[in-house]
């Protein structure tokens, strides 16, 4: 059974009192976002996701898209729920105002994603992408693109993608072959076809508005000749509204183990008319805009469908009578004791809840430096949160879709049997969940990413935006008696992270193999110490308020709890990947190809 209430009171803590200390906070530009006036958004997103995504959540997964003459037809209710969403605002919540969004703080914005993930995965993705594609075109497109196009993009009356792959070609882009060629009056004439289209048809705007990169006629090879173009499904008349049926449709939908309600194309272009974004040959750079947006909220995904799970296990295994605990008959009133009194369902409740919970920690985190980024007012803040946002995205988008999918798949253990019936509704968590792990760039190239280019990048610099406040809190806690034993913890994992790091600089000099080879392990090991020095911050902070007897002790007091667990049962595996990175590339590249 799909289960979920939104947690806002954990939302509320990563909010507002986790990350005080950071040095991302005290924004001018976002103090009309009042604890007082993000509690009502966040408890109004609730009722939303709660009340209209949920109950949409199966039926949609059930029924899926479907293509009728060249026109995708999402699941019943699909319609009446994207209507709601819009009109409440909510495609726009953190969009800017000059285009008539409500520029509310990314901190905000990414617990609200977090519960559309959780309700309905699928419904997620069609505002989603368009929010992608607005980021690219602020940035990049001329005024004229974004006084025509912005407006109806923000308002969500117009939807938009991001067309990159092609049947030959997926992260190598270098081999994409549609092109585009210009025409007398300043726009150009796309040729070719897109796979993989998240939202490339459906019936639920006027118009959608396609980000396509191709190639101009004297583009040079390679990645370097990639330009970008805004091709719209209908070309907009002289005042604004849709008119004539562009060259650009969708010849079919993919048919998927999972996210059945979103509706994933492929798409031809032929002779479809396109205007430039960017400056040509560049268009590369500005799609990374857009899917450097996106990876953070896959990862908020992977949190979302992790969250989902967990509820519904929590909810089946209280419910679930079987067998008597081990230490003795627990409700001698009833035929068994419910299987919550077990001790490997409580482990693996607890894993998903200490996955869910740190999750949350470092996305809060990394969404103020998202703020800081674009806000600060100091230019040494913006630095700084750049830098730290360049590092962790990789990781948010990685580890938390790999930690969404582990949830999932143990939220069907949980259910045993039960669990791998449709009926139970678990079995669609680990289907959705699976393809976060793939799009906007596979979790392997996410990790290459991260040690390829952000840990050289700038001699280190982006770094010392992670690791400089990690070593101030351990230096500054280390002591402590209320959490001492905890920062020691940290401390040793810490310390496995460092070295990991110069392990990975020095062999990776000499040969790309080696960081290749360690990049898996050393994400999760980087992950894993954001977590704990989360969980520690929160242990810190529960620790006080519990001392102080000024209410909410049970919160604090699961909060000081569901950190032991992770550090005592889930934080040892730092252990193991720093000795699994020390080990070299040579067991992985060593073994004969023929042999496999």
């Amino acid at each position: 059974m799909q289960i979920y209430t939104a947690p806002l009171r954990d939302m509320r803590f990563v909010l507002n009192e986790l990350h005080t200390d950071d040095g991302f906070g005290d924004i001018p530009a976002l103090a009309d976002f009042t604890p007082d006036l993000t509690e009502a958004v966040l408890s109004e997103a609730a009722k939303l996701c709660q009340d209209v995504l949920l109950p949409l959540n199966r039926s949609g997964d059930e029924e899926g898209c479907t293509l009728e003459n060249g026109v995708v037809r999402t699941p019943k209710g699909f319609i009446e729920a994207y209507k709601a969403f819009t009109e409440g605002g909510w495609n726009a919540l953190v969009l800017p105002p000059e285009w008539g969004g409500q520029g509310a703080p990314e901190a905000v914005g990414k617990l609200v994603e977090e519960m559309i993930c959780a309700t309905n995965v699928s419904f997620s993705l069609y505002p989603g992408l368009t929010n992608g594609a607005i980021a690219a075109l602020t940035v990049y497109a001329n005024d004229t693109l974004k006084q025509e196009y912005l407006p109806k993009m923000v308002s969500g009356e117009w939807s938009g993608t991001m067309c990159l792959t092609e049947p030959h070609c997926g992260t190598d882009l270098g081999l994409l072959r549609t092109r585009a060629e210009p025409g007398e009056d300043g726009s150009y004439k796309l040729s070719g076809a897109k796979i993989f289209i998240s939202a490339g048809e459906h019936d639920l705007t006027t118009n959608i508005v396609h980000l396509v990169l191709a190639r101009l006629p004297d583009a040079p090879k390679g990645v370097k000749g990639i330009s970008l173009f805004l091709v719209p499904k209908y070309l907009p008349d002289a005042d604004g509204n849709p008119s004539v049926r562009n060259g650009a449709r969708c010849t079919a939908i993919e048919h998927k183990m999972g996210l059945k309600a979103s509706a994933t194309c492929q798409m031809l272009f032929e002779d479809a008319k396109g205007w430039l974004v960017g400056e040509p040959h560049r268009g590369l750079e500005a799609m990374f805009t857009m899917m450097n947006a996106e990876r953070v909220g896959v990862g908020i995904q992977g949190l979302g469908i992790g969250e989902a799970a967990y509820q519904s296990a929590v909810w089946y295994a209280k419910d679930r009578l079987q067998g008597r605990s081990l230490s003795g008959t627990k409700h001698p009133d009833k035929p068994a004791d419910p299987i919550i009194v077990h001790p490997d369902v409580r482990r693996m409740l607890l894993t998903m809840r200490a996955w869910n919970e740190g999750c949350r920690g470092v996305s809060a985190w990394v969404a103020r430096a998202l703020d800081a980024e674009k806000h600060g007012a100091e230019p040494e803040q913006r630095q700084r949160a750049s830098d730290f946002v360049a590092l962790m995205t990789p990781v948010v988008k990685a580890m938390f879709t790999d930690l969404g999918l582990e949830s999932a798949s143990l939220a069907v253990q949980c259910y045993g049997g039960h669990g791998f019936i449709r009926e139970s509704g678990v079995e669609q968590y680990m289907r959705d969940a699976r393809i976060a792990m793939l799009y906007e760039g596979t979790n392997g190239i996410q990790a290459l990413d991260l040690v390829g280019r952000k840990l050289p990048a700038e001699m280190g610099r982006y770094l010392r935006s992670f690791f400089h406040p990690v070593s101030d809190f351990i230096d500054a806690n280390l002591e402590d008696p209320a959490i001492g034993k905890m920062v020691a913890g940290l401390k040793r994992a810490f310390e496995a992270l460092q070295g990991a790091t110069a392990i990975i600089a020095e062999r990776g000099m000499k040969d790309p193999e080696e960081g290749g080879a360690a990049a898996t392990d050393y994400l999760r090991l980087m992950g894993l110490v954001a977590m704990a020095y989360c969980f520690a911050k929160a242990t810190k902070l529960a620790s006080r308020e519990l001392m102080s007897g000024t209410g909410e002790a049970a919160f604090y007091k699961a909060k000081i709890d569901t950190a032991r667990f992770f550090y005592e049962k889930l934080l040892p595996q730092s252990a193991s990947l720093y000795l699994a990175i020390k080990a070299g590339k040579g067991s992985v590249m060593d073994f004969a190809e023929e042999a496999f």
